[in-house]
């Protein structure tokens, strides 16, 4: 039950009426409130966004446009092994590939204006994740294995447009584990608008990379203290191990 009793010295004469507070400890009786509770195999999504060659691969965009890609290279086997470990224990993987060049037009005057401004002609002068292409396919080490729900997206955040809430309410999930790239763009868009669905947001910080720490560092600062819990991928395969539904890690 919530304390209904904290004091603030400077509150105004506003209050938690009766009604309210019997609404609040009804919501909170269901409330997963811990790491465990949240990453139960039955109702949470490993989501992978935009782990694609133009974010990811030597010659894609952010290595042409003069990007460093260490940090989402070195992310990447991480990842893997996170996949790897979530269809183990039962979880849901869904992917989140972008198409942005396409022969239908998907570009907006608004989207392509940013792109004169800040983003070096990408979309404009060369194409982007383009549908069919090189650039979009998943980077190394990324197979989706039938079943598992490719949801191709437009847009920064991967419910913008796609059937993404559709796809994961049909499976009883309540929590999103997050990963991929670029932390502090579709990532971290992603997970906002996924908490903002009333999903629980569980951002793995080392399977998530960017093309600067500063940036990487923000987002997790952001995320943490407004939409979800920041973890490393440990503490996620732990409790999956904990709970039975991973093997014990050979001793030597």
């Amino acid at each position: 039950m919530a304390d209904s009793k904290t004091a603030f010295s400077n509150r105004n004469s506003d209050k938690i009426t009766p009604v309210m507070r019997a609404n609040i400890d009804k919501t909170l009786a269901r409330a997963l409130t811990t790491l465990e509770a949240k990453t139960r195999p039955e109702h949470t999504a490993l989501v992978v966004v935009d782990v694609q060659n133009d974010f990811c691969a030597e010659g894609g965009m952010l290595d042409t446009e003069g990007f460093d890609l260490t940090r989402i290279q070195t992310m990447v086997p991480r990842l893997v092994n996170l996949i790897e470990k979530a269809r183990e224990a039962g979880c849901l993987v869904v992917y989140i590939q972008t198409i942005y060049n396409a022969e239908m037009n998907l570009m907006s005057d608004v989207w392509l204006e940013q792109s004169l401004r800040q983003w070096k002609g990408r979309f404009i002068e060369y194409p982007v994740c383009m549908e069919g292409g090189w650039g979009g396919d998943f980077y190394n080490g990324i197979k989706p294995i039938p079943g598992e729900p490719i949801i191709h997206k437009h847009r920064y955040g991967g419910f913008i447009g796609t059937n993404l809430d559709m796809v994961l309410r049909s499976n009883g999930i309540r929590s999103l584990v997050m990963t991929g790239a670029i932390t502090n763009g579709c990532v971290e868009s992603t997970a906002r608008d996924g908490f903002f669905h009333d999903y629980y947001i569980v951002f793995a910080d080392d399977c998530t990379g960017t093309v600067d720490e500063d940036m990487h560092n923000a987002t997790l600062v952001n995320i943490d203290r407004w939409f979800g819990q920041v973890v490393q991928a440990e503490e996620v395969i732990s409790c999956w191990r904990d709970s039975g539904r991973l093997a014990d890690e050979a001793t030597s």
